[in-house]
């Protein structure tokens, strides 16, 4: 007999497709939360301070660049109020 198995035996859980299917899922999700975790820990955006923070940010920028930022500012009050002033 070639088979070592006897007839009425089951196949090893590791033999099986399924077993394997049901166990990768998890573990896929564990090294995915594992990398989420470290590129949160790694990639940190510094702390500003509190003059670079106070909202105030176009006192240090050129007249073309506050031009630019206009279509910004007006595409946004007009998506707050409905009124689109031109």
């Amino acid at each position: 007999m070639a088979n070592n198995q006897a007839p009425n035996q089951k196949p090893k859980w590791w033999k099986s497709g399924y077993a394997w299917l049901v166990f990768t899922g998890p573990a896929v999700v564990v090294v995915a939360s594992l990398t989420t975790v470290y590129i949160a820990a790694n990639g940190q955006d510094p702390v500003l301070a509190h003059e670079e923070n106070s909202g105030n940010y176009t006192k240090s920028l050129t007249v073309d660049q506050k031009n630019s930022l206009e279509p910004a500012g007006r595409a946004r009050n007009h998506a707050a109020t409905g009124v689109n002033k031109q």
